[in-house]
């Protein structure tokens, strides 16, 4: 038998183990018999029901082509051929040196060899963790530090070169919020692992499959991301563990990529206004920003040895390259070349960024940030026309866990860590000598209007804007409106606002709600409950029905395809249809994404009959 190990040494050493006969010598000491050399056995015996059975084992080479610790090596697996077991000698090795070797023995001299060393170039992960081969050697997977799969194929043809392989990616820490796209054509999360990602369907030509993959990582970020809000089909804002909002766009090669990917014609993805796009973005050396990479500096500046005339030219700077994909991109493709530019920041908090909203138009953005007081608690507003502040909002004491625009732009709903929400409705007329609008508070709750006795987590509106959702710690869902009645200039009592619905229990603290933009019937609405457990719920409320209001479609729980922790955000496609097929337009199907703190996206296909019954 052979044995291998590895270590943070770097090397990687291959033990064999001989089974010795009773009658031969036992042997521990070297030997020096004509000249040549006979390693030292270390001998071992085994008993078992009364028989002993003695092993030598002795080193039978040291392998040493790494540059940094070895986590893992694997034998290739046994395998049938023409009916017989084949046991090949071919060991797999991973490091942090970001390379994985394929080891064998040279047939003549038996000496062991590298024959195939894979891996990323560049980057900025730590290495590969684990390694496993695939039977017959055809194909060979790793998973890195930050928990990303890596797969490479042997091509056929080419017995020498091995191809990397499209596989599936994802957050490797808490999903914290997620956003569909204006048009339901890919959805943006972000993660306490530090990064933005961008998943979009995979529609093969010629195929009906359609399978869903990360295409861009636009943000790569030095604390943890909270929250995300789409300003436009391809821009977007995020929030931080810091105290400023980023903005970025997309770049032309990214709508260029996923035009393929998605077998969506580039012309209805780019406006006559994107003549001067940048082709992507890069990190500078000593940089913490994105920055946008045009046509002429692709090629990137040389710099003479010793000449530098900036400290940043001092240290190696990588590169944006533009290529053209037809499948969804590799890890290390991901790290280097699907950023964003960034094209603002925006500062006015005092604390770390905890929940942002942006209106259907895209012309305004509300975030808000944590606070223990009601002077860091306000909401700012700012416009995205001039990325100033507007407007901000004080009436919370605490922080404000999620915020969410009315479908017809005219209210702002937010809800907080204090019990209370608030309502803010948009003055048509606004100020004078003030272009942008003006929110004035328009209802809200205190300690005793207030339903809720616990946190309210999320909160959403129904497609008409007539009614809004709260869900909280408490387990309790209440809908709350008729707001349209606010559709004047006329002040009204904050009190007016009253629970419609009667007191949901989900059974569990409620984390996310979400209403779809589709109505179940006339009257009618889909809701989907997230829990602290994982479960997803979805149900139909009636309106104008005193009793049994509360109807129970659907429950995914841990025997399906829920989450296991915590569902931080439920987000319904804009639209009916499945994002990447042909029903775009069929209302018997609509799209459910959510995200939650086991590292997992989900996408659901729901079909609409359910909500029938």
């Amino acid at each position: 038998m052979y044995l291998a190990s590895c270590s943070q040494d770097s090397l990687i050493r291959i033990w064999k183990i001989i089974a010795k006969s009773a009658l031969e010598p036992v042997k521990n000491e070297h030997e020096l018999k004509d000249n040549n050399i006979k390693l030292k056995e270390n001998v071992f015996i085994v008993k078992k029901k009364g028989l002993s059975f003695t092993y030598a084992v002795t080193l039978e080479t040291v392998l040493a082509g790494h540059e940094n610790s070895v986590y893992a090596v694997h034998w290739q697996p046994s395998f049938r051929k023409d009916g017989s077991i084949v046991q090949p000698m071919s060991l797999l090795s991973a490091s942090m040196d970001k390379t994985m070797i394929l080891w064998e023995p040279d047939e003549e001299s038996g000496v062991w060899l590298e024959q195939v060393r894979v891996g990323e170039v560049g980057g900025n992960t730590l290495g590969f963790y684990g390694c496993q081969f695939s039977p017959e050697k055809s194909m060979i997977v790793a998973h890195a530090f930050h928990g990303a799969l890596h797969m490479w194929r042997q091509n056929s043809s080419t017995q020498d070169e091995w191809i990397p392989m499209v596989v599936i990616s994802g957050h490797f820490n808490s999903v914290q919020g997620l956003r569909w796209d204006p048009a339901g054509e890919f959805i943006i999360t972000v993660g306490t692992d530090q990064t933005t990602r961008l998943f979009a369907p995979w529609k093969r030509e010629h195929q009906a499959q359609i399978t869903w993959h990360e295409i861009a990582r636009p943000q790569i970020h030095g604390y943890d991301m909270q929250c995300i809000a789409m300003i436009g089909r391809f821009q977007f804002v995020s929030g931080a563990d810091e105290k400023v909002l980023r903005i970025f766009a997309a770049p032309r090669n990214f709508i260029e990529n996923f035009s393929k990917i998605s077998n969506i014609s580039v012309e209805s993805l780019l406006s006559n206004e994107d003549t001067n796009l940048p082709e992507g973005a890069t990190v500078p050396a000593l940089g913490l920003s994105n920055k946008a990479v045009f046509q002429g500096e692709l090629s990137g500046p040389t710099v003479q040895e010793d000449t530098f005339s900036s400290v940043s030219d001092q240290y190696s700077q990588p590169y944006f390259q533009p290529f053209v994909l037809k499948e969804p991109p590799t890890e290390d493709h991901l790290l280097q070349n699907t950023l964003w530019p960034e094209v603002q920041k925006l500062y006015g908090h005092g604390y770390e960024i905890f929940s942002l909203a942006c209106n259907s138009v895209g012309t305004i953005v509300a975030s808000a940030c944590k606070a223990s007081k009601r002077e860091h608690a306000a909401i700012i507003l700012w416009s995205t026309t001039s990325w100033k502040q507007i407007q901000s909002l004080s009436f919370h004491n605490l922080t404000v866990t999620q915020m969410a625009f009315s479908p017809d732009d005219k209210f702002l709903l937010a809800v907080s860590r204090d019990r209370n929400w608030s309502l803010w409705r948009k003055q048509e007329e606004g100020i004078p000598m003030q272009s942008d609008p003006h929110f004035i508070l328009q209802a809200s709750t205190n300690k005793d209007t207030s339903v809720h006795s616990r946190i309210i987590w999320s909160c959403d509106w129904t497609p008409d804007s007539k009614f809004f959702v709260t869900g909280s710690r408490d387990k309790k869902v209440i809908v709350w409106g008729d707001c349209q009645v606010f559709d004047t200039q006329d002040d009204h009592s904050c009190a007016s606002v009253k629970p419609c619905s009667t007191l949901l229990d989900a059974g569990d603290s409620v984390t996310a709600v979400g209403v779809n933009k589709v109505l179940a019937s006339l009257g009618s609405y889909i809701i989907a409950v997230g829990l602290e457990c994982g479960k997803i719920l979805l149900y139909k409320w009636q309106s104008g029905v005193t009793e049994n209001d509360w109807t129970k479609s659907h429950e995914m729980d841990q025997s399906s395809l829920c989450h296991t922790l915590t569902v931080k955000q439920l987000c319904w496609r804009s639209k009916p249809g499945r994002a990447g097929h042909d029903d775009l337009d069929n209302a018997e199907w609509l799209q459910l994404a959510s995200c939650g703190a086991d590292h997992g996206i989900k996408i659901f296909n729901v079909n609409r009959s359910i909500f029938s019954l």
